[in-house]
């Protein structure tokens, strides 16, 4: 079945910037109401106020910090509590880091797990029997081209989103013949803030990219075609065949040269947010 969107509701995690801001204006553009969730109160606030002036849809702003234990709960409470049935759920929300193994803080690694894997599977699990249950309805799982390999100075990133995917493909499969689609998405680089967050703020100057624009086009094309994951652009997409076929030990050991950081630094870096906060 194919989805709807207009008059029904999106939410849409990570949205007050990058890929998850794009698929906010988008979706509204199709006449879809939106959830939208992340820290950053004031860039929600913004969105909304652009969306309702836009294209005339509603709004139901959302702030927290989905690494924390209890706020996916809080957080579909809310939805709940405001009568709500979601037609898309738009996992976005993740965070990355790029560092040595001498710099790594125990902290950060397990908050990545903690937004990448945890918060992406209890928000996915809170709305999907009921989209089965109704014989309609969608998820998208924002993973990544690094999905598809182990990726040096980012191995805790790299594996949450090889999660995300295997997670998610397993998902489409079950749920193909009820009337659901779960896909993943799997964009290459960017132009979001994520390197520049992560410290790797040249990487978008030395390397090809696409916008968020292109990459939430991609996606939505590939929701409407019920796929299992979707790798956007074509290189990307070739790139991801490349590393199934060649060697492990040479995959892993080629992605060294990408990401090496440079001595003390311990950057870190959030999609479709800000940096997490030092506590």
């Amino acid at each position: 079945m194919a989805i709807r969107y207009a008059d029904e509701w999106a939410l849409v995690t990570g949205a007050s910037s990058g890929i998850g801001r794009e698929f906010a204006r988008q979706l509204a553009a199709r006449g879809m109401h939106l959830v939208l969730t992340a820290r950053r109160e004031d860039l929600l606030e913004e969105l909304g106020s652009e969306l309702d002036t836009r294209h005339g849809t509603k709004t139901l702003i959302i702030a927290g910090d989905l690494a924390e234990d209890s706020f996916p709960q809080t957080l579909s409470e809310k939805i709940r509590e405001q009568g709500i049935s979601l037609q898309l759920l738009v996992n976005n929300a993740g965070v990355g880091h790029v560092g040595a193994i001498q710099e790594a803080d125990v902290a950060r690694m397990t908050k990545i797990v903690q937004l990448n894997i945890k918060a992406l599977t209890e928000l996915t699990y809170r709305y999907l029997p009921e989209m089965l249950e109704r014989g309609e309805g969608a998820i998208i799982n924002v993973a990544s081209v690094a999905a598809f390999q182990p990726v040096a100075y980012m191995p805790v990133y790299a594996a949450s989103k090889a999660f995300v995917l295997h997670f998610t493909e397993a998902l489409w499969a079950e749920t193909r013949d009820e009337g659901v689609t779960v896909m993943a998405l799997c964009p290459g680089t960017t132009q979001t803030e994520f390197f520049q967050t992560a410290g790797v703020g040249g990487w978008l100057k030395k390397h090809r990219s696409q916008t968020a624009e292109q990459v939430v086009k991609a996606a939505l094309r590939g929701l409407r075609k019920r796929r299992q994951y979707l790798v956007s652009g074509w290189t990307n997409y070739l790139l991801s065949l490349a590393v199934r076929l060649g060697p492990r030990r040479l995959v892993v050991l080629e992605s060294m040269k990408y990401f090496r950081p440079m001595p003390g630094k311990q950057p870190s870096g959030k999609e479709g947010d800000s940096p997490p906060p030092e506590n």
